[in-house]
């Protein structure tokens, strides 16, 4: 008996959020979303000050893209080295496995931002956080370690804080970083990529596309991401990865996405803003914009490389009889069929 095949849409904006402090986070694990064996993600919203406090995490490295807002993150590397980067829409940060950082929004507004692992059994819940560590040890011991009494050390969080208000750092405040001068300002550095002041590959009529890997991001050795925009009507092509898989959140708009599973089994489901698609290493695919507005969609991939084969590009490097013979093509036909890799179709 043929079983069910698994969903490949998840609606992450409808899941009951994680709130206090001033932030609010909803996660997608393999445990809420069962096909997304390989990756999971996040969709953060902090409110001016507040603070995804200092943690890390032991089984996955994290990408994240900004939406809306602005946002501080501060990361310590094996080496004693720290760094601190501000983050405004567009832009891309990656955290290796295993390193502390926090998030601090910094605007007037809330900041929103998408987080994605590249383990799909990551859960944001069971992170490492300073204050669950520190207030799970005994007290006389981080007496020792932090140089406080044992009063001060009562006075400490008791519990994991896991978000925390705070004020909005800005160049006035003692907490902030130091106001870069104009010949230090950097357009990339370490842990951040302007992926929104990239030039996108465009396609007339159909859409674009922005695209950062290991190679324009180096430190993002483990996993790549783009932003996908499509006119309506239009068509991301049949197409698959061969050496990743795929994790989409729909920004804006609307679509339709298929994903082929071989012997004939193919699931089809309709996204909206807020949705999150996952596309197994292998799986055939294709996203259509079936709404009446732009779709944007970011995705992410578990390997710092970007490797994808669209249709058309594949039949059309083939000898035209190997293409005839296959499908058993009439006279004519094959000259109906792309010439060259299409990658975005716009609607006709």
């Amino acid at each position: 008996m043929k079983t069910e095949p698994l969903s490949f849409k998840y609606e992450l904006e409808k899941k009951e959020p994680r709130t206090n402090d001033g932030g609010t986070t909803r996660g997608a694990s393999v445990k809420d979303f069962p096909a997304s064996i390989g990756i999971a993600g996040v969709s953060m919203r902090l409110q001016p000050g507040s603070m995804r406090e200092l943690h890390w995490h032991a089984n996955a490295a994290e990408w994240a893209y900004v939406i809306s807002g602005t946002v501080r993150t501060t990361i310590i590397h094996p080496d004693g080295k720290s760094y601190t980067d501000n983050f405004e829409p567009g832009d891309v940060w990656y955290f290796p496995k295993g390193y502390g950082h926090s998030i601090q929004a910094t605007g007037t507004g809330e900041c929103h931002f998408i987080l994605i692992f590249d383990n799909g059994n990551f859960s944001e819940d069971h992170t490492f956080s300073v204050t669950d560590f520190v207030s799970s040890v005994p007290p006389g011991i981080v007496a020792q370690n932090l140089g406080l009494t044992l009063e001060e050390v009562a006075a400490l969080p008791q519990r994991e804080a896991y978000f925390a208000a705070g004020l909005v750092p800005d160049e006035l405040s003692f907490n902030a970083t130091a106001r870069p001068q104009e010949s230090d300002i950097e357009l990339t550095n370490l842990h951040r990529y302007p992926l929104h002041s990239q030039q996108p590959r465009i396609i007339p009529g159909g859409g674009l596309q922005r695209l950062v890997t290991s190679k324009e991001f180096p430190i993002s050795k483990t996993m790549a991401g783009s932003i996908l925009e499509l006119q309506p009507g239009a068509l991301r092509e049949m197409h698959w990865h061969p050496n990743a898989d795929e994790w989409q959140y729909f920004i804006s708009g609307q679509a339709e996405m298929s994903v082929f599973l071989a012997e004939g089994t193919i699931v089809t489901e309709q996204f909206n803003a807020g949705d999150v698609g996952y596309v197994p290493m292998g799986a055939g695919h294709y996203i259509k914009n079936t709404g009446n507005t732009v779709c944007k969609v970011l995705i992410g991939f578990n390997s710092g490389t970007y490797e994808s084969i669209d249709i058309s590009e594949w039949l059309a490097g083939n000898p035209k009889d190997v293409v005839i013979t296959n499908f058993g093509l009439r006279e004519g036909e094959i000259e109906k069929f792309p010439s060259k890799k299409l990658f975005i179709q716009p609607e006709k």
